[in-house]
């Protein structure tokens, strides 16, 4: 300790400022594992990514033949992807099991890194699919979708809570349920209070910002004042969080993702966070995560028919984050209990703009991803794009509800029957079959031991009802439970 030079009052302060700063408004509740979880061996991780912006789903997804071809080169001039390259591009990509309503679709050559995914059978693709709801604002749509509820903007609480919440298999405790990647929680997990949002995972943490020579000792003295007196509410979330800080803190070491992933980008940076939580079984059943840059209005791209470009460029980076995800957690297996589903709040015109570039649409695509999925194919049915098929004369139609393949999701891969409380007011006719029920598997979870439920202080309840008149089905473990806070920097 001698080359320690901290005073008695900068100790004093330094660990006032950790006990704010843990009780202060970036206070985030999250509940400590359970041993004997119900689940505990086997569950599954839900990881939506949302592409803000309203990516050009018609140019993902592209018509390769037949009387669409004709009419989508006439509709794009400048920025049709076009069936054969050149020594400078690549041309669009043909998909096996891709011939819908008779019109071959391949994928834009930005998706390139995912060719291997959809042929070995790991990623699935849902053409025609997206938001009913007319609108084509970003903020509407984006809200509509993640509510689960379109064109009802009151509803309590977002999809992914309501699945969390209604859940029969999720345990009494979870050390890690449910984390968006960004500053903030995204509306789908509004309303849930054990969501935690973080841009990495060193960002849980206690660590004086001025001097890490203060740590230890901080850390003794936090330890001793949460041991004195220890069998109120108070004393137990505070040694409960000191335990989960040193979980977290252990995760948070020198990454090194498995199966040769290259994280490289914003995106990817998100996501081998969410795989880094993951691999360490803390528990998590949902993850959300965005990417936006998808408002293409203008140089989407190159044009003449060079596909390269902003759009190319965005792509690739989508495509190869996707791929470095996949392969890191194939490393360990952790593919086939995790799922990833990509959605954006409206697709893009079928007519291009003067601009080079694609205005507000309608329909749209979806992508899923995972160890589960019976992917290698195109799922849904493609609405044909001559002047009586497009959406109101402009737009690509949707021939899936959005809500069809994520109640899919929670039903077969997460175990949820309980779809009409996910979705109120959704009628849902049934799976497409893009993804199997999991297989049980031994994989553990990292659990620490909880204290007993308080007698006095703050409790979890269920929370309202997500629309008027509709009553959840509500997991009891989540009444009256402790909840331990957990602090993000």
């Amino acid at each position: 300790m001698s080359n320690l030079k901290v005073s008695r009052r900068g100790f004093i302060v330094g660990c006032s400022a950790a006990i704010a700063a843990m009780a202060g408004a970036r206070l985030t509740q999250v509940a400590l594992a359970s041993p004997d979880g119900p689940d505990a061996p086997n569950y599954e991780t839900i990881v939506v990514v949302f592409l803000r912006g309203g990516w050009d789903a018609l140019n993902v997804l592209v018509p390769l033949g037949g009387n669409d071809r004709g009419y989508y080169e006439s509709y794009r001039g400048q920025l049709k992807v076009p069936l054969t390259g050149t020594p400078n591009y690549s041309g669009a990509l043909a998909l096996a099991n891709a011939t819908s309503n008779g019109t071959p679709l391949g994928f834009h050559p930005g998706l390139a890194p995912l060719m291997d995914l959809y042929q070995q059978g790991a990623l699935a693709v849902v053409c025609a699919a997206g938001l009913t709801s007319d609108t084509r604002s970003h903020f509407d749509a984006q809200q509509f979708m993640e509510l689960g509820t379109p064109g009802v903007k009151t509803t309590a609480g977002g999809w992914l809570t309501r699945h969390l919440m209604s859940s029969p298999n999720l345990p009494a405790s979870i050390f890690l349920p449910a984390l968006s990647t960004g500053s903030g929680t995204t509306v789908s997990l509004s309303g849930y209070q054990q969501a935690v949002a973080l841009s990495g995972v060193g960002g849980f943490n206690y660590r004086p910002p001025w001097d890490d020579k203060i740590y230890t000792p901080m850390k003794a003295a936090l330890r001793q004042m949460y041991s004195i007196n220890g069998s109120s509410w108070l004393h137990q979330a505070g040694s409960e969080t000191l335990d989960a800080l040193d979980v977290i803190n252990g995760v948070a070491g020198d990454y090194k993702p498995g199966g040769g992933a290259n994280y490289q980008g914003g995106l990817a940076g998100s996501l081998k966070t969410v795989a880094q939580l993951i691999k360490a079984d803390l528990g998590v059943r949902t993850a959300t995560v965005d990417f936006g840059g998808w408002d293409t209005h203008e140089n989407q791209q190159f044009g003449n028919g060079d596909p390269r470009g902003y759009f190319f460029d965005h792509l690739t980076e989508m495509a190869n984050a996707f791929k470095a995800f996949y392969m890191d957690l194939a490393s360990t297996n952790h593919h086939q209990r995790t799922t990833l589903v990509l959605m954006s709040e409206f697709g893009r015109r079928v007519r291009e703009n003067s601009n080079r570039g694609t205005d507000h649409g309608h329909g749209n695509a979806m992508f899923v991803l995972g160890g589960g999925v019976n992917g290698g194919r195109v799922y849904g049915s493609w609405p044909g794009l001559s002047n009586q098929q497009l959406y109101q004369g402009d737009d690509v139609a949707i021939t899936t509800d959005y809500r069809t393949v994520l109640a899919e999701i929670i039903s077969k891969r997460a175990g949820n029957p309980n779809v009409a409380t996910v979705f109120p007011g959704f009628n849902y006719a049934g799976p497409m079959g893009i993804v199997n029920e999991p297989a049980a598997n031994l994989l553990p979870i990292v659990t620490l031991t909880p204290g007993p439920s308080p007698t006095t202080g703050p409790t979890a309840t269920s929370g309202p009802s997500p629309t008027p008149g509709v009553n959840p089905t509500v997991n009891p473990a989540f009444k009256n439970k402790a909840y331990m806070p957990l602090v993000q920097k």
